[in-house]
C-alpha cells in the first residue's frame, strides 16, 4: 500500500456486515455481527490524504472501526446512505459468513 509497512493482520470486533461490491472490492458496514479479517498498515496521513482517499470508490468513506481487542483503527467502510440502494440493485453481496476478502476471492476463483 503505497510503500507503507504492514503492521499485522487483524480482526474487527464482531459487529459488522461485510460485502463484495460488484465483485470488485470489499466493504464493511457497522450493521451486523461478523468479524472481518484485514491488515493494519503504518500509514502516514499524507498518504491517506493524497493517494488513498482520492482513489476510493464513491461507495466508500474513511471511518473508525473497532478491532477485536477493543482498540480503534481507521478503515474504509461502506457509506450508510449507499447500503439500501446497493442491496436493491443487487450490486452488493453479503459475504459476512466469510469475513475475509481473500477467502472470498479464492472461493470465487
Amino acid at each position: 500500500m503505497q510503500g507503507t509497512p504492514m503492521v499485522c493482520r487483524a480482526r474487527s470486533a464482531p459487529k459488522y456486515r461485510y460485502f463484495s461490491v460488484r465483485g470488485k472490492f470489499p466493504a464493511m458496514h457497522e450493521s451486523g455481527s461478523a468479524a472481518v479479517v484485514g491488515e493494519l498498515y503504518d500509514l502516514p496521513l499524507t498518504v491517506l490524504r493524497d493517494h488513498l482517499v482520492p482513489a476510493e470508490p464513491p461507495e466508500l468513506e474513511i471511518g473508525v472501526i473497532e478491532l477485536e481487542d477493543g482498540s480503534a483503527a481507521l478503515a474504509t467502510v461502506l457509506r450508510t446512505e449507499m447500503v439500501d440502494g446497493l442491496l436493491r440493485s443487487g450490486d452488493i453481496r453479503d459475504i459476512s459468513y466469510l469475513g475475509d476478502w481473500r477467502e472470498f476471492l479464492h472461493r470465487e476463483g
